[in-house]
């Protein structure tokens, strides 16, 4: 019996699934497979996600509540390949692990990292309620640059996106990926849980608006698809520099960011990908700036890790103070696309009948709000939590922060909505399309 098998008999493992939703490039269910003989796996439909935060909307939106179930779908049926159970609860964490850990004679727990305040609050109260016999193993698997692997101290994170790119790209090299290989043999048996329904967590079912830019289902499977038709099918990737600020259809722009908000696909097999693209039909600027962009999600990864819940803050990491408004009526209005700017009316509507908007809408719908409009901008950051499909708290906070002024942009830009209209949807075909026969809220 060789070390390895030795250590691994009797150990039985939990990998607790949060924002990590695949097989593919998992380091903790590649650790937890290699280093146990029994593994099951762990998601909590937590009901704080489902419940009105204090701006009055919902955590999360049926838009992202269905991704998020497609999701749990596809990576039970993918745990199966392995022979790996996923246990499904409908509860907080801190209230069932022990119970857990009790029933399945759980000795490790494998997961994801969290450091933003709600997340990390529920993983020390986990921590501090388990028994000491219990050995937790944490992950940093939503980064494209390891945080062992950069070329500074995370308390001195730079604090320009520039100067953080280039030190990166320098210094710093991309990990390779891990692939799950073989399974389990003598698992846990018949543990698999019903996965809930829209309506189980409170929602109608709804037909996906014909319109959308985003008709993609959740989950790993669907993600790679997607990754292939992009990257190597109809090869879109070579003109994503001119496209990314494109406003309609489903080929303007790679559409990975809600695989890769929920992890069902991993920042380095994007990376990767692109990297075996350019090896095999040579590299552009647009296959560079896909790469530019993932590192614009790991900026904002890092700043929230240096800033913690500063990046929630009125004055942000900047500790700026203006002049915030929190007019009912205004908010409303923007809410229901009901302002004097058509562009951003038409934006606002994309969002509340599809959960999904353009990079260009947001930043143009956002600087509105808290620029023009002078409205508290953690409203429209939290009408966003609630509303979009590929919801991220980092890079969501981060864009917000930096368009309203008090983030990571020194120049404190405001948009020119109507200029933006005219060089972005000339025609009006946008506009058009969004602001006839819209749904009213």
């Amino acid at each position: 019996m060789s070390d390895v098998e030795e250590t691994r008999m009797g150990n039985n493992a939990i990998v607790w699934f949060t924002n990590n939703l695949r097989v593919k490039d998992n380091n903790a269910l590649q650790d937890a497979i290699e280093k146990n003989s029994k593994v099951l796996g762990v998601y909590f439909f937590d009901p704080r996600h489902f419940k009105k935060t204090k701006y009055g909307f919902k955590k999360t939106e049926k838009f992202r509540a269905k991704f998020l179930i497609e999701t749990l779908k596809d990576l039970q049926r993918n745990l199966r390949l392995l022979n790996i159970p996923l246990l499904v609860i409908h509860g907080k964490p801190e209230e069932h692990f022990n119970d857990i850990i009790l029933t399945y004679n759980i000795r490790h727990i494998y997961h994801l990292n969290e450091w933003t305040q709600e997340e990390a609050s529920v993983l020390e109260h986990c921590k501090s309620n388990t028994p000491k016999k219990v050995k937790w193993n944490t992950y940093y698997d939503q980064f494209l640059f390891h945080p062992e692997d950069i070329p500074f101290e995370i308390k001195e994170m730079p604090k320009v996106f520039t100067t953080f790119r280039k030190k990166i790209e320098k210094h710093t090299s991309i990990r390779t990926e891990r692939y799950s290989v073989g399974f389990l043999t003598d698992n846990f048996l018949k543990v698999d849980t019903r996965i809930p329904t829209l309506q189980d967590l409170g929602y109608e079912a709804f037909e996906v608006d014909s319109r959308t830019a985003f008709p993609f289902s959740g989950g790993e499977t669907d993600a790679l698809q997607r990754l292939y038709h992009y990257i190597w099918k109809t090869q879109q990737i070579r003109t994503y520099k001119e496209t990314r600020n494109g406003l309609i259809g489903l080929e303007y722009s790679s559409k990975f960011s809600a695989w890769l908000a929920n992890g069902s696909l991993s920042p380095k097999t994007i990376y990767h990908h692109v990297e075996a693209y350019e090896k095999n039909h040579g590299s552009n600027s647009s296959t560079y700036w896909l790469k530019f962009e993932l590192l614009w999600r790991d900026f904002f990864k890092y700043i929230s890790l240096k800033h913690g819940n500063d990046i929630f803050k009125l004055e942000g990491i900047l500790g700026k103070h203006y002049s915030w408004e929190d007019d009912q009526k205004k908010i409303e209005q923007w809410i229901k696309g009901q302002t004097n700017e058509p562009f951003v009316n038409a934006n606002m509507n994309e969002i509340a009948n599809t959960g999904w908007m353009s990079n260009r809408g947001r930043q143009n719908v956002a600087s509105y709000f808290s620029k023009h409009l002078h409205l508290d901008w953690r409203i429209g950051a939290a009408y966003f939590e609630s509303m979009l499909i590929d919801y991220d708290v980092h890079s969501n906070y981060g864009n917000w922060l930096y368009v309203a002024g008090v983030g990571n942009d020194p120049r404190d830009r405001v948009f020119n909505i109507q200029l933006q209209a005219k060089n972005y949807d000339p025609d009006n075909e946008f506009q058009n399309l969004w602001l006839e026969n819209v749904i009213s809220l």
